[in-house]
């Protein structure tokens, strides 16, 4: 059992992995496959009668046939008389059979393709949803892009030549059955030379894969380049040094293409070699047969036609299997990579919040990362409505604290409570959207004001007041109004057009539509300047005493209104305490305050 467990492993893996995708369509696939094969090999067995005929004044006995004689005589136990018009007509219904058969069968491949990519695409989406987001901010962005748009692509491509390459496989033994059949020993030779042409493939086979592997690496890091550039495209315009990165863009699009070109080359290589390899056995195992073991031409012609089509499909079979280990780097890079990310789904409990009723809690909470400490034995709990603030120098832990208390990092020891409830027995779905989450780069969708605060809400009546009533809270509404089309007016890209200021509002108002809770503001004027900060501030401090807020102030002056601030150093708490409080007693929080003047 463990053999054939290793055995499978090692040469029917890419096998399992679609049959896990398609399950019972797969065996659909393949008695499609072997039907165009059988009607196929009938509708070709019916020329040798044709070729008796013109030998024997218009009579035909099967005797070319070999061991197919059976259609002849079956035509004859018919009632019907051997003769032109009758052979015809049967060869006539067998290739339209085989019309039909390969009609549906070339249908339904092109359905296995839709679903198997739509299936996929859908898969990827479901899992990476679930993923863990300790896992995902130390994860390759550029992989992760050109996995899930350009490496699903050539994954189907992949499954498209697989697929062409086992009904081509399933063609191959359909017609060595016929020829077998038909005169075994001239079957036995011709499968010789076959197995021979394999040999001469398994080189390119084996080129052809190192080559896709290293194609499929080269994309990652040419994708997260041009998320870069696109990222940082303000910068590099700015500093005139679009130009330089973009000679790192064009070496990579360099790499990439070489190995594009071998492939191809490769490729080339295959199909140029196809006729006359075809040909070469043809031709050298007919004169075996007939000048060395005297074997009649009759049936050996009838052999020929199995063989020939037989010969064909091993050919195809090489090239589309060729083909798919064109692709085979990216179908194994979406194999690990489906694996690594159900490895790092994120654990969820049965028990749903509802709203928040009372408090937010952690006891003795811990967070490594890596072998980093950066939490260290927290105790905080924070009442419903109440604005908690959070301070300290960089890497003191205040950004990952708020992103345990957002339901974001489980905790490697200790536990985080919700309403008394230990988070690990909570779906944190349900928990997370009561939650409005703003930081100092809002968030910005290119398209209108109404989708962008409603996050795609019907435009009815209802959600319009809704809307309209989240824009007042945020001081957004009177830019929204003086614009031609209202809250028709689609914002450009990560909103090119609006100020600091307007983005931040737009972002405090979709929080504000939400109807959320818990409001987490994770320095979120610190790119503003001083007036327009103010202003964001007053509308803060206006939502004081109606949401629970969580606040990681850079700018200290912004959270003097907070009923509480706690001080961090080295993931520690401090010391907790309200503006005046730390004041006069933090020594850290007093040098901090100092160093901003005020």
């Amino acid at each position: 059992m463990e053999l054939l467990k290793q055995f499978v492993e090692k040469y029917l893996n890419t096998l399992v992995y679609f049959y896990k995708q398609l399950r019972y369509r797969m065996f659909i696939m393949i008695f499609l496959g072997i039907a165009v094969g059988i009607m196929d090999g009938f509708g070709l067995a019916m020329f040798m009668p044709l070729l008796e005929m013109v030998n024997s004044a218009g009579q035909a006995d099967g005797s070319s046939l070999g061991n197919l004689d059976f259609l002849v005589q079956g035509i004859k136990n018919l009632g019907l008389s051997v003769n032109l018009s009758t052979v015809l007509i049967i060869m006539i219904f067998f290739f339209i059979g085989k019309g039909i058969a390969k009609f549906i069968s070339s249908l339904y491949n092109a359905m296995l393709r839709k679903y198997f990519i739509n299936n996929l695409r859908n898969q990827l989406l479901n899992t990476f949803n679930q993923i863990k987001y300790k896992y995902f901010v130390k994860s390759d962005v550029g992989r992760i892009q050109n996995t899930m748009s350009v490496e699903v692509e050539r994954a189907s491509a992949a499954f498209y030549n697989y697929a062409n390459a086992i009904q081509q496989a399933l063609m191959v033994m359909v017609y060595m059955g016929f020829a077998f059949f038909v005169d075994i020993r001239f079957a036995l030779l011709v499968t010789i030379g076959g197995g021979v042409t394999n040999f001469l493939y398994k080189s390119i086979y084996k080129k052809t894969k190192g080559a896709s592997k290293t194609f499929t690496k080269d994309s990652h890091l040419y994708q997260g380049q041009i998320i870069q550039y696109v990222a940082n495209f303000k910068y590099l315009k700015a500093t005139a040094l679009l130009n330089v990165y973009a000679n790192r863009l064009r070496n990579s699009i360099q790499i990439i293409e070489q190995s594009r070109f071998k492939i191809g080359k490769l490729s080339a290589l295959l199909e140029a070699a196809r006729e006359p390899i075809l040909i070469v056995v043809v031709a050298v195992v007919i004169l075996i047969q007939t000048k060395l073991l005297g074997a009649s031409l009759g049936p050996i012609l009838v052999s020929l036609l199995f063989f020939y089509r037989a010969l064909s499909s091993l050919l195809n079979l090489q090239n589309s299997y060729n083909r798919f280990l064109e692709q085979s780097g990216s179908l194994e890079n979406l194999v690990d990579f489906q694996q690594e990310i159900k490895y790092e789904k994120e654990r969820n409990g049965l028990q749903k919040i509802e709203a928040l009723k009372a408090s937010l809690e952690l006891i003795n909470v811990s967070l490594n990362y890596d072998t980093v400490t950066v939490l260290n034995n927290i105790n905080l709990k924070i009442e419903k409505n109440e604005t908690i603030a959070f301070v300290g120098e960089s890497g003191s832990g205040k950004t990952t604290l708020v992103n345990v208390l957002a339901g974001l990092m489980p905790v490697d020891s200790g536990g985080m409570f919700i309403d008394g409830i230990n988070r690990n027995e909570i779906n944190i779905h349900t928990y997370q959207s009561r939650l409005g989450y703003i930081t100092q780069d809002p968030v910005i969708f290119s398209d209108t004001i109404f989708n962008n605060v409603s996050l795609w809400a019907e435009n009815n009546a209802e959600n319009q007041m809704r809307f309209k009533k989240a824009l007042s809270k945020a001081s957004i509404i009177d830019f929204v109004e003086e614009q031609p089309n209202g809250s028709d007016t689609v914002l450009g890209n990560d909103g090119v057009n609006l100020s600091g200021g307007q983005k931040q509002r737009i972002s405090i108002a979709r929080e504000l539509y939400k109807n959320t809770d818990v409001l987490i503001m994770d320095e979120a004027t610190s790119a503003l300047d001083s007036e327009t900060e103010k202003a964001i501030q007053n509308s803060i401090d206006a939502l004081k005493g109606k949401y629970t807020m969580l606040m990681v102030a850079h700018r200290l002056s912004t959270i003097r209104n907070a009923d509480r601030i706690v001080v961090m150093s080295k993931g520690n708490i401090q010391q907790i305490g309200t503006f005046h409080q730390l004041i006069d007693t933090s020594p850290l929080f007093n040098k901090m305050i100092q160093l901003q003047e005020l």
